[in-house]
């Protein structure tokens, strides 16, 4: 099985929650990319930036899209974001302050306790019930797809070539991707990043053996966008 996690389109970020003409334009390659290969299933956050990301998608393969309720971003910003200075807020792991933090000797040394590091008490954020509940959900989902999470490894219940396609957030995107290959989140959040519209792909290979590790074969990938022609800068503000 193929998971391809993707981050929605270029947005507004207003009341609307759209994409603006530039994240329209991105949803439309990304959709003309896929649907090359074929999805079998296409999942959606509530939020409309994300649906509106995977609509066209839909349109091409002519398959219904399915909300997943536990990806909603709101979950995740609600747990993991401050208010870094008046009006403004940020990830906790993405304030220099944060990535100087959450590598730091005495974090990383705490291994699956750091959520009791002390840098979250100081900024008041409390990710522990969050984290623990996207991995309760991520299990049930991964489960109906044909794989039981089972320490770092999971039982191959069903043999299948499926593709499927998840259309979330920055913030929930890191957080599952540290989930599912096993990355302590301080490492998954400091070092994964993933732009507008991108794909990562986890690969759940069949074996004779009956267990796979997820491997991630390509992460924050847009070649869809280089193909349509299209600005290939990380959000808006850095060109490589």
């Amino acid at each position: 099985m193929l998971l391809y996690i993707i981050r929605h389109g270029d947005p507004t970020y207003n009341e609307q929650d759209e994409l603006t003409e530039k994240g329209t334009l991105q949803a439309a390659a990304l959709a003309k990319r896929l649907a090359r290969y074929g999805m079998d299933e296409i999942y959606s956050s509530p939020r409309p930036r994300a649906q509106k990301t995977v609509e066209p998608l839909c349109h091409l393969l002519k398959k219904d899209m399915k909300i997943l309720e536990w990806t909603n971003e709101d979950i995740y910003w609600n747990s993991f974001a401050y208010e870094m200075e008046p009006g403004r807020g940020e990830w906790c792991f993405c304030s220099p302050e944060g990535r100087k933090e959450l590598r730091s000797p005495e974090v990383l040394a705490m291994g699956k306790d750091w959520y009791q590091a002390d840098y979250f008490k100081r900024i008041g954020v409390n990710p522990e019930p969050a984290c623990k509940n996207l991995l309760k959900e991520s299990d049930a989902f991964l489960k109906s797809l044909g794989y039981e999470h089972e320490g770092s490894r999971y039982k191959i219940l069903d043999h299948n070539e499926k593709r499927i396609a998840v259309s979330c957030h920055y913030g929930f995107s890191l957080t599952w991707l540290g989930t599912l290959l096993d990355i302590p989140l301080p490492l998954a959040w400091t070092t994964l990043v993933i732009s507008h519209s991108n794909v990562s792909v986890v690969r759940f290979a069949d074996n004779k053996f009956g267990y796979t590790v997820p491997t991630l074969l390509t992460h924050s990938n847009d070649s869809h966008i280089y193909a349509e022609g299209l600005p290939t800068d990380y959000n808006n503000y850095l060109y490589f």
